[in-house]
Parts: C-alpha cells; structure tokens; sequence
C-alpha cells in the first residue's frame, strides 16, 4: 500500500482516538454516580439511542454529551432552506458561497448546541436526591461551564469531522457516529451473552439473533454494490480523438443514490426532541417523550416515513439528471434510442426515480424491520437496524474511497515513468 494512503488512514485513526479521548472527559459539576444509574434504567428510550449514537459519551456526561448530533441537525435545516431558497442553493454551487454556506451551517450548529446544552443542564436537576439533582455546585456557574463544555466538545467533533474529510479517508462526520456506535459492540455482545447465561434469553433465540444480523449485513453489502449501467455510445470521431484515453460506455447510477444519510438524518431528528422532552419532569411531557420512544411503533413508523422522504429528498441532490445530460452532450455522447439533452435528462431522472423507490424501501425497512423481529425476541435496543445499517454503509464507504486512493497514486505512477 502506498505511503500517502498509509498516512491518510493513519490521520483518520488519529482523530477518531482524540474523538474516543473526548468521550472520557466530563462535564465538571456533576453526580456520575447518579448520571450512570439514571442512564442504566433509561437505556430502552431515545435518551438510550442518543447514547449509542454518541458513544457511551451521554451516560458519561461527557464534553461530548451532544455529540454530532447539532450539526447533522443544522445541516437538515440547511438542506431544506436550500431546496426551498434560490438563491441559497446557488450559493451552495458555487466555491466561494460554498463557503459562506458552511460559515451558516456552523452558527446553526452553535446556536442549537447552546439549546440543547441549556436544556440539559436544567434536566439534570431531576436526577439523583440532592436539591439540585445531579448537580454538585451553584446551578448559575453550572449553566455556565456546561453550556461552555458542550459548545466547546461540539465545535471540537465538527472541526474533527472536517479534518477527517480534508486530511484523511472517508466522510468524516459518517465515520464519527460509526466509531460512536462501533465502540459500544463489544459492552453490547457480553450483555447479550450475559442475558443467555442468565436464562433470561433462550440460546436459540441467541442464534436467531444472530442470523438476522448476518442476514441484514449480507442485505446491506448486496443493495449497497447494485447499481443499474445506462449504456452510452459515442460518435466514431469522439472514439478516434480519445483512443489512448478510457471513455466510460455507460452511466452507473446506484440503486442506493442517497447513501448512509436518510437514516442518520432521520435519527437526528427524532432523537432532538425526545431528548428535550426527557429532561423535563412534567408528566404530560414524559408521556409525550415515552410515546416517541425507540422502543415503541410511533418511533418506529415515523422512522419509516422519514427514511423514505429523506431518501428522495437526498437523491435529488445528488443526482442531477440535466448536468449529466449536459455533460453527455458536451463530450459527444448519447444513450441509444434517446435524444441528446431534454430526452436523455428525462430518461435518467425517470430511471433514478423508479431506482429510489426501490432504495427508500429497502432504507426504511433495514431501519425498522430487525427492530420489529428482534422485539419478538426480547432483545437489547442496540441491535436495531439503524445501527448495523450506519456501520456497514460507512464501512463499505471508507473502503471504497481508499481503494479510490490506492489507484489513483497507482495512475501517477504510472503517469511519472511513462507507462
């Protein structure tokens, strides 16, 4: 392997080690003790998957307690603003007002952090016995130096999602919450074993579970690599200009277009006002917060239905079927049986279309059906398919884009001595 992917993927464990440091580093202030026994009796809920999702850094109270979270959140808004605004989805395109773009998506991540930061501070003051809670100090300097701790962990895994991105491999948001989730496997398989031991869960049901995790990867991988080739051809003196060079004969265009998002965007949003509602102690709330729990079919057929719209949401943006066809045209190509520009964008965004539904199912269901056969079996939450389906996509992702990596330094090679 090349020594600049060597160092690429080196860079990238780096930081997701700094990312797990944070996750050990409290909020000053506080009760752990009664942090961790109130996180032990609430790990079925959203307070539960809002953990997973970070870690095990909420149930720490760490720095870190929010996570990523605020920014996906901001990044939602944004992408709606966009697809409703003009002028802001034309800022997007281009290189400086991508620029000023990122600039808003960051004071939005600020400002929600702050709310979620001071929503939790105040929630806290319902846990353990003392007059404050969990709280150990003034609860004026402790508004204080949480709010500061939680805006400062956030910024922090936003600035080492981008250097991931920029220095290293992979999507350094995705490979944040995959880390997140990966380091709660091994705590999570000894729980399981534990509950077989104990005969609170059946040895067969043990391996039922187990073939359905199996059975869902070997989904995931399968869907995640199948794509439909639109064939192209090109006009003989097309062919004759470019004979040392590779002209790609056809379009891929995945069945999966919108990727790992869908479900993490869905996730986010669910998560965001459940965990506001749990740190209230009203009763009409707490049963509002109970009823949108992970545990529960509400959770679950709103998770369904936002899979679904952010999927076709998502592929929209990523697919431009009137650039390619552009692009098509430009180069001097063309799919048979259609004609150049408006036939071949329809074509493709009919092909795309018919693609996503198809993908938006098979999200939605990954991300709800192992839930519903796992109930069944009286299983731990964080086998959910969310979860598994975040992993595998991320990792498929990051392989992938080193393998990207691993060529590309082979094609310089090859370009510096002259082969």
């Amino acid at each position: 392997m090349n020594k600049a992917v060597v160092g690429k993927i080196l860079i990238t464990l780096g930081f997701l080690f700094l990312y797990r440091i944070l996750a050990y580093v409290p909020i000053p202030g506080v009760d752990l003790a009664a942090i961790k026994s109130f996180f032990d009796n609430n790990s079925g809920n959203a307070l539960g998957l809002f953990n997973m999702f970070s870690g095990d850094a909420v149930s720490r109270l760490s720095i870190i307690s929010l996570g990523i979270m605020p920014y996906i959140t901001a990044s939602i808004v944004m992408e709606l603003l966009a697809a409703t605004f003009p002028n802001l989805a034309k800022m997007k395109k281009e290189r400086d007002g991508m620029q000023k773009y990122m600039q808003i998506v960051r004071y939005a991540t600020i400002f929600i952090t702050i709310i979620q930061a001071i929503s939790v501070s105040f929630g806290l003051k319902s846990i353990g016995h003392g007059p404050n809670g969990a709280i150990m100090i003034d609860m004026q300097t402790f508004l204080l130096i949480s709010t500061f701790s939680m805006l400062t962990g956030t910024m922090l895994l936003m600035w080492i999602g981008e250097q991931i991105t920029q220095r290293g491999v992979g999507n350094g948001i995705s490979l944040i919450i995959f880390a997140g989730i990966v380091s709660g496997i091994p705590s999570a398989i000894a729980g399981t074993f534990n509950l077989a031991n104990t005969g609170v869960i059946n040895f067969l049901v043990l391996i039922g579970i187990f073939v359905i995790i199996l059975a869902t990867v070997f989904v995931i991988i399968y869907v995640e690599l199948a794509e439909r080739r639109i064939p192209v051809s090109y006009a003989r003196k097309v062919i004759m200009q470019n004979q040392n060079k590779r002209i790609m004969n056809y379009i891929p265009i995945k069945l999966n277009l919108s990727g790992v998002i869908p479900p993490i965007f869905a996730s986010a949003l669910l998560v965001f006002p459940s965990t506001i509602l749990q740190a209230s102690s009203n009763k009409t709330i707490q049963a509002i917060a109970d009823f949108l729990s992970p545990h529960g079919y509400a959770y679950n057929i709103l998770m369904f239905l936002l899979v679904i719209f952010f999927a076709y949401f998502y592929s929209s943006i990523v697919f431009n079927s009137k650039d390619i066809a552009d692009n098509l045209k430009r180069q001097g190509g063309y799919i048979p049986g259609m004609r150049p520009g408006e036939g071949t964008s329809s074509f493709l965004n009919s092909v795309a279309s018919n693609l996503t539904f198809w993908g938006s199912l098979y999200l939605a269901l990954i991300s709800t059906l192992p839930w519903i056969l796992v109930k069944g079996m009286g299983v731990p939450f964080y086998f959910g398919g969310t979860a598994v389906l975040i992993v595998v996509q991320v990792a498929i992702d990051t392989m992938r884009k080193i393998e990207a990596q691993i060529y590309m330094n082979k094609y310089k090679t090859l370009s510096a001595v002259g082969f």
